[in-house]
């Protein structure tokens, strides 16, 4: 079967992004290995400092499977024009998790209601990745 997951590369914070999403999102870890737990075939680490980056992360806000990793040296810019849109059930549930995210994130949309959602956000996190938080229920 095909799966698609959303993989977020992290340039060296992986770990407190995944400490923000448990707090914001209850995200489960499922997985976690640092480039120490890495077979050093897999993943030559040069400098010993970043042996404790994210090899491979795997989380699970909902039922969505996420996986992450720490690239400190990737070449590629770390702008993202794909984002997580993360719905609700409740306007306050919306609130709280929005709450714990806008610590150090560049606000896209703050919370108002839409034609589509009575209560909706966008917002870049302090790591770089957008998310969009939403209920289902259309605004008024």
């Amino acid at each position: 079967m095909l799966k698609v997951t959303p993989n977020f590369h992290f340039r060296g914070q992986g770990k407190q992004a995944i400490e923000l999403y448990k707090r914001a999102f209850g995200a489960k870890v499922k997985l976690l290995l640092c480039n120490s737990d890495a077979n050093s075939e897999d993943c030559a680490v040069e400098d010993d400092s970043q042996n404790d980056l994210i090899y491979h992360a795997e989380i699970y806000i909902g039922g969505q499977r996420i996986t992450l990793t720490d690239a400190p040296d990737d070449p590629i810019p770390n702008t993202n024009p794909l984002s997580l849109l993360i719905t609700f059930e409740t306007v306050e549930d919306v609130k709280k998790a929005y709450e714990v995210m806008i610590d150090g994130a560049t606000i896209i949309y703050p919370i108002q209601s839409t034609t589509y959602s009575s209560c909706f956000a966008s917002l870049v996190d302090k790591f770089g990745m957008r998310w969009e938080l939403m209920t289902e229920q259309a605004g008024s």
